[in-house]
């Protein structure tokens, strides 16, 4: 009766302290998910630090000389029915309705499913496989890793911050390649068409036409009826004949001629 009644004051002891850690962390998934934009560093590290207190001392009182071995305890279900019971329901906190033949194997289970322990063989003979010094090797690889990731978490905040400025900084923002075609276009006239159209003449404006670099300046010629006009051709020309009114000397085609072939985009 004493070994009973000490397992009970145990067992009741330990609902009560995870009750309490059930609510805290009840408590704490509320506030992550409702009260996030209000919630704080330093108040999720207190709700941290309350779980890690409360499950430090469940394992304390489990550790203690004074509490029965709950592992040398078995639990034997007497009766199963399919009908709900209500005093089940309310100590399981309506998580268990009906303690039939469904549940009982899943709720009383003391080892893991058949997949499960599939799967913990088939892991256990693969790690048998693997000699030690391959296992040595991969151990001080995930250790390396670790240890690295830990020493680029524990560097201050202004160091990280500092070198995420200084990546900003020396990333170029240009493509040199583009820049040195652009200059070569606008300094030297690399890459650009060598010739264009020619845009109309402005009335009024007779030796204004559209003038090409590199060429004779061509101005507009002007043949009259009489015998005393010239025309302008970078200089003064030669009379129209006599006897031929409205004809141009030959003089003058020959100049029109030179001045055009000079012109010609193929003859640049």
């Amino acid at each position: 009766q004493r070994e009973e009644k000490q397992l009970e004051a145990s067992v009741d002891s330990l609902i009560s302290l995870v009750a309490l850690t059930k609510n805290a962390l009840q408590s704490f998934i509320y506030k992550l998910e409702n009260e996030y934009e209000r919630l704080t560093w330093p108040n999720v590290l207190d709700n941290f630090g309350l779980l890690s207190g409360q499950l430090n001392t469940i394992n304390k009182m489990l550790k203690n000389e004074k509490t029965p071995s709950f592992r040398s305890q078995v639990i034997i279900p007497l009766v199963l029915s399919q009908k709900p019971d209500d005093d089940l329901t309310v100590l399981t906190e309506q998580r268990v309705p009906v303690f039939s033949h469904e549940i009982v194997p899943d709720y009383l289970r003391t080892k893991p499913d058949p997949e499960v322990e599939e799967q913990e063989k088939q892991l256990s003979t693969e790690a048998a496989r693997i000699g030690p010094d391959v296992a040595q090797k991969q151990i001080q690889a995930l250790n390396k890793m670790c240890s690295n990731l830990l020493e680029k978490l524990n560097n201050p905040r202004d160091d990280r911050d500092a070198e995420s400025a200084a990546s900003r900084l020396n990333k170029p923002s240009f493509n040199p390649g583009d820049t040195n075609a652009l200059v070569a276009a606008v300094a030297f006239g690399k890459g650009l068409s060598k010739c264009r159209p020619p845009g109309p003449m402005a009335p009024g404006h007779p030796g204004q036409g559209p003038m090409m670099s590199g060429g004779p300046t061509l101005q507009q010629v002007t043949i009259g009826g009489g015998g005393g006009q010239q025309a302008g051709m970078g200089g003064p020309g030669a009379p129209q004949q006599q006897g031929q009114p409205g004809k141009m000397p030959s003089s003058i085609k020959t100049n029109i001629k030179s001045a055009s072939a000079s012109m010609h985009p193929y003859n640049r």
